[in-house]
């Protein structure tokens, strides 16, 4: 037992390693500005690390299946490996045309469900919801980056946008409402 426990713990350490190069291919392929081949190696790196999350219930678990045996530091790892990999395919999404800002948007929140004061990815979901136009949840996670680094010119553009968008929209209700009522 103890052997298949050190060589489930050895495995581990592999795909976690394994996951770890493909994010850092990645990350030399965005900043070489090869958005496609970034987001296929974010992509690769998250495959590798797919099942071995212990707080994800798996469906082989029904089928007498185990979960692998998780040391705190490679959880610790597992996490941040697809924190920042989620980020950096949200990044990449928003620099490929067309972008698809749903995406971008589901890989934000998915950085922010295990890094709640991560300012890219509140910024990289407010950019989102803008495009999407929920101008009320953009202006929500712009407002909280924009609290993190109050300097950033990009944040600070987009919560004008979102500030201008949610002007405009509360005037038109207004003038319907008075319309109707008036």
């Amino acid at each position: 037992m103890a052997a298949a426990k050190a060589s489930s713990e050895e495995v581990m350490d592999l795909r976690l390693e394994q996951a770890r190069r493909f994010k850092e291919e990645g990350n030399c392929y965005y900043k070489e500005g090869r958005f496609r081949d970034a987001v296929s190696r974010y992509h690769w790196a998250l495959l590798q690390v797919k099942g071995l999350d212990p707080s994800v219930p798996s469906p082989l678990q029904e089928f007498g299946g185990e979960k692998p045996h998780v040391t705190p530091e490679q959880e610790c790892s597992l996490h941040s490996t697809q924190s920042d990999c989620y980020n950096n395919l949200a990044a990449c999404l928003l620099h490929m045309e067309p972008v698809n800002y749903e995406r971008v948007k589901d890989y934000s929140l998915k950085v922010l469900e295990r890094q709640p004061e991560n300012t890219k990815a509140l910024y990289r979901a407010g950019v989102a919801f803008y495009h999407l136009r929920d101008y009320d949840k953009a202006r929500r996670y712009l407002l909280e980056a924009i609290s993190k680094q109050p300097k950033d010119a990009n944040v600070k553009r987009y919560l004008q946008l979102t500030e201008s968008q949610l002007s405009s929209y509360h005037q038109k209700e207004k003038q319907l409402y008075m319309g109707m009522f008036g």
